[in-house]
């Protein structure tokens, strides 16, 4: 059932697959999507590849389980829904480990793939969970698996991993992923050859974080900034993400004009014109009524924040089948309108673009396949497209921020954890400081096409 006819000498088995976790405690919460984070545990797997020759090679993926993201329930507690991803993760393990056909690492995910759904299934049967694991869920808990599997495969070859999924490696065009109309092309054409070499660092403004001193309770005092311009300052950004709440039209105007007279203030000390937001609601916008009003009631309030503002995010459900009323082709009108819980395949990206969607996030954490395969669609139908990470530490940063770095269009990239948990980066400053140690803004990304996902 399983079985992919393997063509080419270039091909891997999987040879072994061992998990791990890391667990680790935030700085200070994170308020996303109505909800509040304050920890995080990482799922690290170590995978060795067998070539045809009998060559083992070693690779390394590593991934936040952010189940209060991919797996949202006002009826189970943290405890709960992170469990079950551990329990899913457990039976990946086993399925993974035991996938022993030579095949391409976009032939193993989407031999996979499948499997792991009904993993999921069986774990939400099996636990009694109130509802079923999600796919975002499972996507999450599979990417590092695919992760390892990509780096290893790199390593194999002498190449970085985006450019593992070459033509001349690979058994398929992209007709077998995504469709006849993608016959005779490769990702060659959608993924850059090298790395940019810097790209701007979108700095995290939370619901729940302050924006001055006099919002702040009591200070962390850890050496590091706790305001925006004390962080603006440190990093010297250009890029502000804002968190909003979607429930409320007033806070959410007040919310993003607060942080733009901060941002025009401290910027100008630093003689910066150029500047740029990006909004995010979670999902939480009762409707695209709410959203259009948003934005209009933003261009008259202030022409120069709405100016500014580069995209935004994932505003009504992710569920988008039964949401099919909230169209974006209105709102899209004015703004760059993206889907990022609700993109989990092709399938999902092709109902936005037809509900009015005009751009598509893509994410380390849904799998460096679908990410790829994901980024090609977008490019092909001309959407605006940007990365966006899952508060990644250490080596899933370097995976998010190599994602954004080679492919085409993307303008900027995420790094919450030196935010949120700087704790799990620690050591990774010495070994990737051009990722790791941002002082004017830019990261350097340049650095990111060593062998494999170049994370270690």
């Amino acid at each position: 059932m399983l079985s992919l006819a393997a063509t080419r000498s270039t091909n891997a088995q999987i040879d072994s697959i061992r998990t791990e976790y890391e667990d680790y405690l935030y700085r200070t919460p994170l308020k996303f999507g109505g909800s509040i984070v304050d920890r995080v545990t990482l799922l690290n797997v170590h995978c060795t590849l067998r070539d045809r020759a009998g060559r083992v090679v070693k690779g390394f993926g590593s991934m936040p389980l952010g189940n209060v993201w991919s797996f949202p329930s006002k009826t189970m507690p943290y405890d709960k829904t992170l469990g079950a991803m551990k329990a899913l993760a457990g039976r990946m393990e086993k399925i993974t480990g035991g996938y022993k056909e030579f095949a391409h690492p976009m032939d193993i995910n989407w031999a996979l793939e499948p499997e792991y759904l009904k993993a999921a299934e069986a774990v939400s049967a099996d636990m009694h969970l109130d509802s079923p694991i999600p796919k975002l869920c499972t996507l999450v808990t599979m990417s590092p698996f695919e992760a390892a599997i990509h780096d290893a495969y790199g390593k194999m070859h002498n190449r970085n991993s985006f450019q593992a999924c070459n033509k001349d490696l690979v058994d398929h065009d992209l007709s077998h992923y995504l469709g006849s109309e993608y016959k005779g092309e490769y990702l060659d054409q959608y993924v850059l050859k090298q790395p940019k070499a810097e790209m701007p660092l979108y700095h995290l403004v939370g619901a729940v974080d302050p924006i001055i001193d006099a919002d702040i309770q009591k200070r962390i005092n850890d050496g590091l900034p706790e305001t925006v311009p004390e962080w603006t300052n440190y990093n010297g950004l250009t890029h502000f993400k804002i968190k909003l709440n979607g429930s409320d039209l007033t806070w959410d105007l007040n919310r993003v004009l607060a942080v733009h007279r901060v941002v025009t203030e401290t910027e100008k000390k630093r003689n910066v014109s150029d500047w740029v937001y990006s909004l995010d609601f979670n999902e939480k916008c009762p409707n695209v009524a709410y959203l259009i009003d948003f934005i209009r009631k933003m261009k008259e309030k202030s022409a120069d924040c709405f100016t500014r503002i580069q995209y935004i995010e994932q505003p009504t459900k992710r569920d988008l089948e039964l949401d099919r009323q909230n169209v974006m082709h209105e709102a899209a009108k004015l703004k760059p309108i993206v889907i990022d819980e609700s993109l989990t395949g092709q399938d999902r990206l092709m109902l936005a673009h037809e509900m009015g969607y005009t751009g598509a996030a893509l994410k380390a954490c849904k799998g460096q396949t679908q990410a790829l395969l994901m980024a090609a669609v977008a490019q092909k139908y001309k959407m605006f497209l940007c990365v966006q990470d899952l508060t990644c530490p250490g080596a899933s940063l370097i995976h998010s921020a190599g994602l954004a770095a080679h492919i085409p269009g993307v303008a900027a990239i995420e790094a919450n954890a030196r935010q949120y948990v700087p704790s799990a980066n620690k050591g990774w400053e010495k070994r990737c400081p051009g990722v790791f140690v941002v002082k004017d803004g830019m990261m350097k990304t340049g650095v990111l096409n060593g062998l494999g996902l170049s994370a270690v």
